[in-house]
């Protein structure tokens, strides 16, 4: 079972696939309405599922759009509005890929005879010889997704498939253009697929009918610079759409849901030397019997940082970087690499920033 968004990586999989013989049936999901948002290329559009119905056919394999709008409410939307609503910044699609694509089409892949489901991400699967799984940044480091992949255990690994994790963005493009696919040129969405247009505070305000309590703009200090109109239009690290003027640049330190307050400070208060994740996750299952180095990536876009990441019990951990690194926003995943290898990733809990350090004593100076 291939699922299918329409786009070139997920068109290219389901080729490579049905050219090798494999027996494969393409299926799009529809997650959410997509009917206010128009245009191609956001996930659940009816041009989108056009397209993935035109690459089927061309290939020659069965194609079916699945509702599961109810399953990506409860799993993602929901849970996305409520984070930005309790002071955290989500990461939307790594709910997505763990709870939907490979939990609930798994078990309708089994139910249809499917033994696995492949998708287009950029990612890749390594079964060892003792039969365990490991999960791999793609061969294309510009394309990765396997930060977005980190809930997936070892069950859910042994049901997947990547094709396209081995190529590049471009050799992809050129194999789609060689099968004659429509899709071969077909421009990517950059946002996430129910955000149109970058506007997340629109997507809560909707869904919830505000942007959470409001309060005050302040720095650590308790200084008072101002007002905002709900703890949902900020994330920690923001520095542009504050509404308040100061002579030196300031960001989003934390975020206060009960008291409605916004602290802000400058950019040496962002940087944080560690942080504490909850719902932590280890890829070759069960957690170690010490702390594990690695690099640690803090957002999808983040380089990574080498840490120690030490298990805490009860799926929580304390990572230590080797250098500060800045904005490290509570409810974005953490997730810890050794080498291409995806070790462990979970949810940031807090930061401990370098101006918050306790003062040593004299005698410890």
């Amino acid at each position: 079972m291939v699922a299918m968004s329409g786009g070139v990586d997920s068109a290219v999989a389901a080729a490579l696939l049905a050219r090798s013989g494999r027996r494969v049936v393409g299926v799009s999901l529809r997650l959410h309405d997509a009917s206010q948002q128009g245009g191609a290329g956001r996930c659940c559009s009816p041009e989108d599922f056009r397209d993935a119905r035109l690459v089927a056919g061309l290939l020659g394999f069965p194609y079916f759009v699945l509702d599961y709008e109810r399953e990506f409410r409860q799993a993602v939307l929901s849970r996305f509005v409520e984070e930005y609503r309790q002071g955290r910044t989500p990461s939307p699609c790594v709910s997505c890929n763990t709870a939907v694509k490979f939990g609930a089409l798994l078990a309708r892949a089994r139910e249809v005879g499917a033994s696995k489901v492949a998708t287009g991400h950029y990612a890749r699967i390594r079964r060892h010889p003792d039969g365990r799984y490991s999960l791999h940044a793609a061969a294309d480091s510009s394309k990765d997704q396997s930060y977005f992949l980190f809930g997936l255990d070892q069950k859910q690994l042994s049901r997947s498939e990547f094709p396209v994790g081995e190529l590049t963005k471009a050799e992809v493009r050129k194999i789609a253009r060689k099968l004659g696919l429509a899709v071969a040129d077909k421009p990517e969405s950059q946002d996430i697929c129910f955000v149109p247009d970058g506007d997340y505070r629109a997507v809560i305000h909707r869904e919830a009918g505000d942007l959470g309590r409001a309060g005050t703009i302040a720095k650590r200090s308790g200084e008072v610079l101002g007002r905002h109109g709900g703890v949902a239009g900020y994330t920690v690290g923001q520095r542009r759409g504050l509404g308040v003027s100061s002579g030196n640049p300031l960001y989003v330190l934390e975020v206060h849901p009960a008291s409605g307050t916004i602290v802000v400070g400058s950019r040496e208060e962002l940087m944080a030397e560690r942080l504490f994740a909850s719902g932590w996750h280890w890829l070759p299952g069960g957690d170690p019997d010490g702390p594990v180095d690695g690099v640690l990536k803090i957002r999808h876009r983040h380089p990574g940082a080498p840490a120690k990441v030490e298990p805490l019990g009860g799926g929580r951990v304390r990572a230590v970087f080797e250098t500060p690194q800045r904005a490290v926003a509570p409810g974005q995943a953490a997730v810890l690499y050794r080498g291409s290898e995806v070790v462990g990733g979970g949810w940031i809990e807090a930061p401990t920033s370098v101006m918050m350090r306790p003062a040593r004593s004299p005698e410890r100076a």
